[in-house]
């Protein structure tokens, strides 16, 4: 199992990150959550190692790529998604752990188009939008061995709820702006 984990704020990341690391999953990160998890000695997967590109536009640019977004939106029992992915060398990723950075610091775009491609596809993919599911999820991954397609699914609902929520909160920001 493959969890990605870009997470703007920290709460949490590290004990989470480490309780998937026991649970014997493997973690990708994008550099600022790679960083923190790697001080901790919790070993990561570079997203560029993923998607054969470096970040670049000083971060504006990370995790937007056929290989993530690919990874998180395949039919798992699709023949012909999983001939594409196999061709495109696509591995899934089972979960996308990630919060957008507050619109002071700019417009998030990768990570909400992460989390709405995995969140589109809740059937294989859990999305964790919030540091208070961690330890459900944990909880679930402990006790069943995996997350409850009812749980992915009131996740994917969260998750577009808040992706909504940002938008709005662009949009007025924008709107502010223009107003000046």
């Amino acid at each position: 199992m493959r969890a990605l984990l870009s997470v703007y704020d920290k709460t949490g990341i590290v004990k989470f990150a480490k309780e998937l690391e026991d649970l014997g999953w493997e973690l990708i990160a994008s550099g600022g959550t790679a960083k923190v998890l790697n001080k901790a000695k919790i070993k990561t997967i570079p997203v560029k190692k993923i998607n054969g590109f470096p970040e670049i536009f000083d971060g504006r640019l990370k995790t937007i790529s056929p290989k993530i977004e690919g990874a998180l939106l395949f039919d798992r029992e699709n023949k012909k998604h999983l001939k594409e992915a196999k061709k495109f060398g696509i591995l899934p990723i089972d979960m996308v752990v990630c919060n957008f950075y507050p619109l002071r610091k700019g417009i998030d775009v990768g990570g909400p188009a992460m989390v709405r491609a995995g969140a589109k596809n809740y059937k294989y993919v859990t999305v964790i939008v919030e540091p208070a599911d961690y330890k459900k999820v944990i909880k679930f991954l402990k006790e069943k061995k995996e997350i409850p397609l009812s749980f992915r699914l009131k996740l994917a609902q969260k998750t577009f709820e808040k992706t909504a929520e940002y938008d709005r909160k662009i949009s007025q920001f924008l709107k502010n702006d223009f107003q000046k």
